[in-house]
């Protein structure tokens, strides 16, 4: 599981982000939408506009928020960087979650690529929590309700309307929309930047990208590093 001290040790290392092929990532079709959102941690405030407004339109609980932010404080032989890194459910294309739901209650929705939670299905087991490579799953300690996780504002989505992270983003960093769609905002940004995912060695193919990392932020080893939560 993803806890901010896996992250500081991932990215000590230079195993957190890797950056992939726009060309590749843009060609891999699928049928009916394939939606995908990119964080551009240049813009990235750290004001958790986005992990307020997720609680208030999906009523979570404190501690189980569905999108978090990290500030990573970084210093490499080059100089010091300071970055804020939000994270969320990363919406795979091989979600292991779905693999270790044992009643089929998290599933990946053909239409869109959404992966959701059938929460009258779910029986409480949290193995979806702990299958999750990204700690994008928040469970519920006394397991009386399914965890909690992004799906994207689905019910925004029906009425026409952007996920509420992306709505309330003061500082614009966040970007979603279909990768199916060459015109869209999100194929464009990949197209045009440098593009990172979060641990690709987990086989995952996260839908959730990154741009505005530092250059060659995938191959630098940082000497110290510390990190904050934000939380709100």
């Amino acid at each position: 599981m993803l806890d901010r001290r896996t992250l500081l040790k991932l990215i000590a290392s230079g195993t957190a982000f890797s950056a992939v092929s726009s060309q590749a990532v843009l060609a891999a079709k699928t049928p009916g939408k394939r939606y995908a959102m990119v964080f551009d941690v240049r813009k990235c405030t750290g004001c958790l506009s986005c992990t307020v407004n997720c609680s208030i339109e999906n009523q979570t609980q404190p501690g189980r928020e569905r999108t978090v932010v990290t500030q990573l404080s970084l210093t490499s032989d080059e100089g010091p960087a300071v970055i804020a890194l939000p994270n969320q459910c990363n919406q795979c294309e091989n979600p292991s979650c779905v693999k270790a739901c044992p009643v089929k209650a998290t599933f990946k929705r053909p239409e869109d690529g959404i992966v959701v939670i059938d929460y009258d299905r779910c029986i409480h087991c949290m193995n979806c929590v702990k299958a999750c490579p990204y700690g994008a799953r928040k469970e519920d300690p006394e397991r009386k309700n399914p965890p909690e996780k992004c799906n994207f504002c689905i019910h925004r989505l029906n009425e026409g309307l952007l996920p509420a992270c992306v709505e309330s983003c003061i500082g614009g960093a966040r970007y979603f929309g279909d990768l199916n769609d060459e015109n869209s905002v999100v194929s464009q940004l990949i197209k045009n930047n440098k593009t990172y995912v979060l641990l690709e060695s987990a086989g995952t193919h996260p839908n959730i990208f990154y741009i505005g990392l530092p250059e060659k932020f995938e191959d630098k080893k940082w000497l110290s590093a510390d990190s904050k939560e934000w939380q709100r």
